[in-house]
């Protein structure tokens, strides 16, 4: 799943890095390359693809879950929730 994602990081931009991927993990949700109720890439899949470190692959993730794009199942991982509970743009 990693693999495939989408987008990379400008660790120039005055952009924080975390700011930027939400902004690719959101991208990849929108775009279907990460699909409504699978299972969302583990921070060291996304700390391996994007060459972060694991706080800023956390705090990426905790911002698209407070938005309401991921679901966390304890024990289980971090899903992308079913596409009609999608929040509004």
């Amino acid at each position: 799943m990693a693999g495939q994602l989408r987008g990379s990081i400008n660790f120039d931009s005055p952009v924080p890095i975390y700011v930027q991927l939400a902004g690719i993990l959101r991208d990849n949700i929108r775009q279907g390359v990460i699909r409504p109720e699978s299972r969302m890439p583990t921070q060291k899949d996304l700390v391996e693809t994007f060459e972060v470190s694991r706080g800023t692959a956390a705090r990426a993730v905790s911002i698209l879950t407070d938005e309401g794009w991921l679901v966390v199942s304890r024990g289980k991982g971090v899903y992308v929730r079913p596409s009609s509970e999608f929040p509004g743009d």
